[in-house]
Formats: C-alpha cells, structure tokens, sequence
C-alpha cells in the first residue's frame, strides 16, 4: 500500500488496535508493543505464544515491555505489514517472509526454500546462527528501511492432506493440490502437479467438492483441529514440501527507544519462545499422528528417504531459478545452500 494510502487508513488503525486491546486482557506493563501475526485468531499457535509466553517477555523485563499479538489481517491486509510499521500503524509483525515474495525473489527464498530444510529446528539454526536473520536485515534495508529484524525462525513443518495416497514423487503426477504461489507452485508444476493457488480458509471446502486432491496445509495439529483428515484420510507426514519461516520485526524507532536491557530481553524472548512453540508442536503433532495410526482410520504416509532426495532435486532447479531473479536472492540463495551443506542436507 502506498504511503499516502497508508495515512488515511492510520487512524482507523489505531483504533482497530485499540478495540483489539479492550477486548483481551489487559497488561501492567509500562509498554506495550502492537504486533500483527499470520496466524489466524482460531490457530493454536497464536493461543499457545499469548497463553505461554506473553506473560513471560512482561516478568522478563520487569513490567516495562511486553507486547500483544494480533491475528493475521486485524489491522492491515496481511501482505502490508512492512509499510504498516513505517508509518507506525503497527509496532511491529511476527508474520510470514513469503507474503512479501512479489517485492522481490529473495523473499521467496527467504521465507520458504521448498522442500530444503528437513526440520524446524534447522531452519532456526539457520537464522540464528548461519546467518539467516543478518540476511533478511538486508533485504528490509533495500525494500523497507526503518524496520528492525529482530529474529526469524520456523516452528513446524507443514503436513500433506491428500484425498488419495501420494507415496512418492510419481504420485503427484496430474494431481491438483493447492499450494501457495510463486517458488512452491513452481516446483509442484515441475513434480507433475496441478497446483491451485487459494487462501487457506478455502482449502476444506475445496478438499470436500474435489476441486483440489491434496494440499500443502498447515502443521498436522492444526490439520486436525481443522477437521482436514475426515475428508482427506491420507496425510503424509512429515511433510515434503513447506517449511514457512517466520519474522519477528519491529520499527526501527520503536527498537531504538527500548533500552539496551529491553532490546536484549526481546531478542532472548524470542528465540526462547520459538523454540518453545517448536517443540510444543513437534510433541503435538507426534501424539496425533500415533494416536491416527493406532486408530487405523487415517493412513499417515511417510515418505522414504530416498523419494524425498528425488523431491528435493527438482526442487533445486526451482530454487535455481528463483535465484537469477535479483542479486539480492542470489545472495539468500548462496546463504541458504552454504549452510545446508554445512548442515549435510545437500
């Protein structure tokens, strides 16, 4: 959205916000930082950060900071987040790279290296570690100057939902399966695929009137939650394919008033909170899928080693590709395969 557009919608912004803050619960804390999120207000994920970890940012810095998270489109359209925080309508965002891939290709990479990483974890090592978070720093410096990465990370791997049994990459062939657009379309279409981009509040309705045969959906929890496996009995899990990652962001003005206690205290915050949320998911997602396959209702698919190799070389032709778009996603790129064979993925 363009500055001046963003202006005129400030105030209805604001107060947004502020009937979202009445409605919840109320914080002792001196500040409170506005945070919109990707995650619907329905997710288990927003539930489990707000329940869980919320209170834990408040007692970590003494009652001076905490911050409350919105869901997904509560303020501002999902995709103008960045421009958002600019003008100061939100404080800040823990939302997806990926919604920001048509500002440039390096945010595709950024947000999701289909099918590269086999698990959260690596993904927020990668981040913290390997040089991902100093990477997408840059990234908002050329597109989106004033915004302040504080970490990026992943906490799940999306499962598969599938109406009819995909045990390998031959198995995609011709089927329709919705999946996100751009970098994820792209490497379904070169697997065999049919991909059908919608939003994923459509994908049940979608699954139930065959219009699509699979689709690349969420954690296996939410799966559930969602009733995603009473129409599609063939979930392949762990996943082959999404591993979505996350950012946490503030505004630059906003990180440079926090003091120097306050600043570390977040960036502590986070990363504990991230790998808090992973593995409350991991274990999750683990007791659902036994309790399915003792069952016997649901067939859980788990792809062998060896076809998920075969997924992930095509998908490196994609990431190829995706790649030559920009200097600075060649740059994501040499970041992300640097630390995979490091990691001994590739």
């Amino acid at each position: 959205m363009k500055f001046e557009m963003l202006k005129t919608l400030s105030r209805a912004g604001v107060v947004a916000v502020a009937a979202l803050a009445a409605a919840g619960a109320a914080s002792a804390a001196d500040r409170v930082l506005k945070i919109q999120t990707s995650s619907n207000a329905s997710h288990a994920s927003l539930a489990y950060l707000n329940e869980v970890w919320v209170p834990k940012l408040e007692a970590m810095t003494g009652g001076s900071l905490t911050v409350e998270l919105l869901p997904i489109n509560a303020v501002v359209p999902r995709r103008e987040t960045p421009e958002a925080i600019g003008v100061g309508i939100l404080d800040g965002d823990l939302t997806s790279i990926n919604y920001f891939a048509g500002v440039d290709p390096a945010f595709a990479l950024m947000g999701d290296l289909i099918a590269g990483y086999d698990s959260a974890d690596q993904i927020q090592a990668f981040c913290a570690q390997g040089g991902g978070k100093e990477m997408l720093q840059k990234l908002y410096d050329t597109h989106f100057p004033g915004v302040h990465v504080v970490g990026c990370g992943a906490y799940a791997r999306e499962a598969f939902v599938s109406k009819v049994p995909v045990r390998g990459v031959a198995d995609l062939a011709g089927l329709k399966i919705r999946s996100p657009e751009g970098l994820a379309a792209d490497v379904f279409k070169r697997a065999g695929a049919a991909p059908v981009s919608m939003a994923g509040s459509e994908t049940y309705g979608a699954l139930e009137k065959g219009v699509i045969d699979a689709a690349d959906n969420s954690a296996y929890a939410n799966n559930d939650a969602n009733g995603m496996h009473k129409i599609a009995k063939y979930p392949i899990y762990p996943g082959i394919h999404s591993t979505p990652i996350l950012q946490f962001t503030v505004s630059e003005q906003v990180w440079e008033e926090l003091t120097e206690a306050e600043q570390v205290a977040l960036e502590t915050w986070y990363l504990a909170a991230y790998n808090g949320l992973r593995q409350h998911f991991e274990r999750l997602d683990r007791q659902l899928v036994a309790r399915d396959k003792a069952e016997g209702e649901i067939t859980v698919i788990d792809w062998p080693q060896e076809e998920r190799d075969k997924f992930r070389k095509i998908a490196q032709e994609a990431w190829e590709d995706f790649a030559a778009g920009s200097d600075l996603a060649k740059e994501v790129y040499d970041a992300h395969i640097a630390f995979m064979k490091e990691a001994g993925l590739l």
